[in-house]
């Protein structure tokens, strides 16, 4: 969701660089995978700025930070609003392309009493890939790798 901005951000070159990794994926990617990205075109960036960059980025809603349970956070360089689904099987997580339901604020402030400014919803089950891959042919029962969309 879109958050609104937080005074002037300056935007140095490695802010620039990871604002452009993000938003060149569509992946949600960890901070590590973010590092390993950003050190292709920055060399000699640490992991520490890396992170401070990401939470600089979050504050001013250029980006946004997934946190799903039992996980180390995601990025996504799309700050809209809208709704992303999770495999259980393999922990990808996909943007869904439907509009977001604004009415949900009004129900949930009616039921609740709360002022209910916005929401984030997360659908979570087993994405077409681990589904398509045959349950014969993982015989340890283990989650499959497959590669992130």
């Amino acid at each position: 969701m879109v958050t609104e901005r937080r005074g002037f951000v300056r935007h140095t070159k490695q802010r620039e660089v990871i604002l452009s990794v993000l938003r060149g994926t569509d992946t949600h990617p960890s901070a590590d995978w973010v590092y390993q990205e950003v050190r292709k075109v920055l060399p000699n960036i640490s992991l520490g700025t890396i992170y401070r960059n990401l939470g600089i980025l979050v504050d001013s809603g250029e980006a946004l930070e997934l946190a799903f349970s039992n996980t180390s956070s995601r990025f996504d360089g799309n700050p809209e609003n809208h709704y992303h689904f999770v495999c259980e099987q393999c922990g990808n997580v996909y943007d869904l392309d439907f509009p977001v339901d604004r009415e949900l604020n009004g129900k949930a402030q009616a039921v609740s009493g709360h002022k209910v400014i916005s929401h984030r919803l997360e659908f979570y089950g087993t994405c077409k890939n681990c589904e398509s891959v045959p349950r014969d042919s993982n015989p340890t029962g283990e989650d499959v790798d497959v590669q992130a969309n």
